[in-house]
């Protein structure tokens, strides 16, 4: 249904495209640092899918892309461009990471002690940045007068805590939908989902963005559109992943759960209630990041011994694979800690810490609709805090480098 609004307000106006960023040839599959993987092949396309929401004030961009993350001068040269190209201020736009783990390096890692991961590619950011660029000139071109409405899904059984199955988790999910407003036919869908796109594992060679891909794949069969593009960011997802829900960590259960997600989108998307006008504001603020305390060596290589002696006797035990495969990241994290431990002994942390703080908060509200971007990963419960204190706030976290 649609709201009833004044025929004198002008009208919003709403764009969307997608484009590909699929890499070409073999790359490295980031997200699981200690395997040698290179990829063998492409099992699903990566996509960078643009919304350009406009009222007669003001304008903004969203921008999410099936990719591990993005680096604070590579959205900060990215932000330039686009808003050279499309006019709009560079706190209207957004760029979002889906957080996938069988995409390319995005980052230049701090040392390489413990992992095996190469640098980022020089020549595939330039590519992406230009790809980026016409997402987002394509996105405004397209726009014509829209309405727009949101609803809230509540996604069960694609994944947990990581930690506790029966721990904190946020099933809600977001989804605004922008339509014609002369053919009433979806433009876009956008939605925000706290979970890691984490059903595959280090043994698949495939570049894929895990389940999200088989969730717009089924909006787009019947749900929506065939070629709507769909805007999938990740909400608060550190600690949420699918890891107790998955049978096997194959493409067969990346199908599964993220056709799950898919259906209780489709489920809520008929009784939207959509408006043709909104207000748009964007802020943002630099806020210094809060230092995690790391252990001096001798704390950080004892921890790393205790964990790698679990590991060892819950596989010796035949634990359950999900108890071994918590541990076995825990062991990852341990390993990563004598890391930062020996990093800051040399002062290279220092020099790391400085290039990536002060991290970017930015808040675009869209009507009565918040839609809070955070740099990195956080727990759920900042989530959850943040929704409690201001209700229709929705974090996204992976954003802006």
């Amino acid at each position: 249904m649609a709201e009833t609004y004044s025929k004198n307000a002008a009208p919003l106006l709403a764009g969307a495209a997608t484009v590909d960023i699929t890499p070409s040839g073999s790359v490295f599959l980031f997200g699981y640092p200690h395997v040698p993987r290179y990829s063998t092949g492409v099992h699903d396309p990566l996509e960078c899918a643009a919304l350009y929401l406009r009222n007669e004030k003001q304008g903004a961009l969203f921008l999410a892309n099936d990719l591990a993350c993005f680096t604070k001068p590579f959205v900060a040269e990215a932000k330039k461009r686009i808003a050279a190209a499309t006019g709009l201020a560079e706190e209207a736009i957004m760029l979002t990471a889906t957080h996938t783990h069988s995409g390319p390096v995005m980052a230049d890692r701090l040392g390489n002690e413990v992992d095996v991961v190469p640098d980022a590619d020089p020549a595939y950011l330039k590519w992406l940045m230009e790809r980026l660029v016409d997402a987002a000139k394509a996105a405004v071109k397209a726009a014509v007068p829209a309405e727009i409405g949101l609803t809230r899904a509540r996604a069960e059984g694609v994944g947990t805590n990581r930690h506790d199955p029966a721990g904190t988790a946020d099933p809600e999910v977001p989804v605004l939908v922008a339509r014609s407003l002369a053919t009433r036919q979806p433009i876009a869908c956008m939605v925000v989902y706290s979970m890691h796109p984490t059903v595959m594992h280090e043994d698949s060679k495939l570049i894929s963005a895990d389940f999200p891909y088989y969730t717009r794949r089924f909006l787009r069969q019947g749900a929506l559109p065939a070629e709507c593009p769909i805007i999938y960011h990740n909400g608060v997802s550190g600690n949420q992943s699918p890891r107790h829900m998955t049978k096997a960590n194959t493409f067969d259960e990346a199908q599964r759960l993220g056709e799950l997600l898919g259906r209780t989108i489709a489920a809520v998307i008929p009784g939207i209630t959509f408006r043709a006008t909104a207000d748009i504001r964007c802020k943002r603020r630099w806020l210094e990041l809060e230092r995690r305390p790391i252990p001096p060596m001798d704390r950080a290589e004892a921890g790393l011994v205790q964990k790698r002696e679990l590991f060892a006797r819950l596989k010796r035990e035949g634990a359950p694979k999900q108890e071994v495969r918590t541990v076995e990241c825990d062991v990852f994290g341990a390993e990563r800690t004598v890391q930062l431990a020996k990093a800051t002994a040399d002062g290279r942390l220092e020099k790391t810490i400085q290039s990536r703080s002060p991290g970017e908060i930015q808040v675009i509200a869209i009507g009565p609709w918040k839609f809070v971007a955070w740099p990195g990963e956080f727990f759920v419960e900042y989530g959850l805090a943040l929704k409690q204190r201001s209700p229709d706030t929705f974090p996204i976290t992976l954003a802006n480098g």
